[in-house]
Parts: C-alpha cells; sequence; structure tokens
C-alpha cells in the first residue's frame, strides 16, 4: 500500500535519474551503522558531466523552492566539493551567483595556507553534501563556518535516508537513536535541511513501478527496512 504522502514530482524524477544512473542500487548493503540496507546510494557515481549538471538542476530546483535564504555556498570535503561547485554553477545560470568555499581535509602550509578554498566565508552560508548518516560531517562543516566568523543558515542534500542516528554508548555498544540524522541537525543544531528526495519518495517510486517488475520487487524489503529502522 502507497503511503498516504503528497509525492513530488521533483522527488519521483530524481529518483528514477538516480536509478537509472546506477547511482541508486538495491540489493544487500552493510551501513556504517552495521545495518544491513536493501538500498544504497552513492553520488560518487554522478561520474561525469551530463550527470553532475543534471544532479545540480534538481539540487538548484529544491534549494530555490525551499525559500532558504544563504548569501554563499559551502561544499564540505570530498563529496561536497564537486556538489557544491556543480550547484553554484547551475544557479548562477538561473541568475542567481553566489560565492563558494570549500575545505581540505589536510592544512596547506604553502600557497594560500590552510584549509579553507574559495571565496571567503561569510553570511549565511548555505551547506551542500550528499546524505547524512550521523551529523558528523554537518557539525564538523558548521564549525568551520563559525570559525570564518560566518553563519551556517542550512543543509541542502540528496536523500534524507529518515531512519534512526546511531550513536557509541559509554560501554562501547552502538545504539540506534529515536531521531535522525537530519532531525538532529534540524532540531539540536538549529539547521534548515532540504533533500531532493526522501526514503519516503523512495518507497512510493518502487511501489508505483508494477509494470516494471525489476524494480518493484524491491519494495517489500525497503519497506521493511523502513519499518525497522525508519523515522518520520
Amino acid at each position: 500500500m502507497v503511503d498516504a504522502v503528497a509525492q513530488d514530482e521533483l522527488a519521483q524524477a530524481f529518483v528514477q535519474f538516480s536509478v537509472e544512473s546506477g547511482v541508486l542500487r538495491f540489493g544487500e548493503f552493510k551501513t556504517k551503522a552495521g545495518r544491513l540496507s536493501p538500498y544504497f546510494f552513492n553520488a560518487g557515481l554522478f561520474d561525469d558531466g551530463a550527470k553532475l549538471g543534471r544532479l545540480a538542476a534538481f539540487y538548484a530546483k529544491r534549494i530555490q523552492d525551499s525559500g532558504i535564504a544563504f548569501d554563499m555556498i559551502f561544499g564540505p570535503a570530498y563529496k561536497g566539493i564537486p556538489l557544491g561547485a556543480a550547484v553554484a554553477i547551475e544557479l548562477a545560470r538561473l541568475g542567481r551567483n553566489v560565492p563558494f568555499a570549500y575545505n581540505r581535509k589536510e592544512a596547506k602550509d604553502h600557497g594560500e595556507g590552510g584549509t579553507l578554498v574559495g571565496a571567503p566565508l561569510q553570511g549565511r552560508v548555505l551547506i551542500v553534501d550528499d546524505v547524512m548518516s550521523a551529523g558528523t560531517a554537518a557539525r564538523e562543516s558548521i564549525a568551520l563556518i563559525q570559525a570564518a566568523g560566518a553563519t551556517p543558515s542550512a543543509v541542502a542534500i540528496a536523500l534524507d535516508r529518515q531512519e534512526m542516528a546511531t550513536e557509541i554508548g559509554t560501554d562501547g555498544v552502538l545504539r540506534d537513536l529515536p531521531h535522525s540524522a537530519v532531525q538532529y541537525v534540524r532540531n539540536t543544531l538549529g539547521l534548515q535541511v532540504c533533500a531532493i528526495a526522501q526514503l519516503t519518495d523512495l518507497l512510493h517510486y518502487l511501489e508505483t513501478r508494477q509494470n516494471d517488475p525489476a524494480v518493484a520487487q524491491h519494495s517489500a524489503r525497503v519497506r521493511a527496512y523502513r519499518d525497522r529502522y525508519g523515522v518520520q
């Protein structure tokens, strides 16, 4: 049964694009949290100019529709670097030219030095990344942005997995948390988050592809995974 949630056309088009590009795959994949997920989203496989350009168009449309206020874009190393650059290019093509910056994971001790590259971090900064697993990358980006005297305002991601985050307890045991990484960033870190698509959108896509059994067959396992680990 399809969820009684309004599924927007942009999200459905993005899921289809991700499946056709081989970026969204189905099977059995072990996550960082040790879960066996029936799907895997790897934004690194948007690996040519046409795919990256279309991906940037999805991001730009979602960002514009969200109404998020921002003055510049920050792409965290490593996947956020090409994503942020591509989104900045697409926004400029649409008439919104904003500065762009990114970070290195290793400080450079020659040339311009430091870990930040590109435009100076200032004003309201939009972080562009692929997915959120635990909110760790967001915390690191926030710290860099604040240290530069700017204000982290929001995060744009491709896919919200809508599943419970995890943490290691004092006893060293990994535990599920009652909230997702996206909810943590919104409610605890105070940043807006916009995603091109969510797990709900992926489920809707699978459950409405009855004319494509090779795709539709994965819906039951994805729904079972959501029932076990999902959050609203």
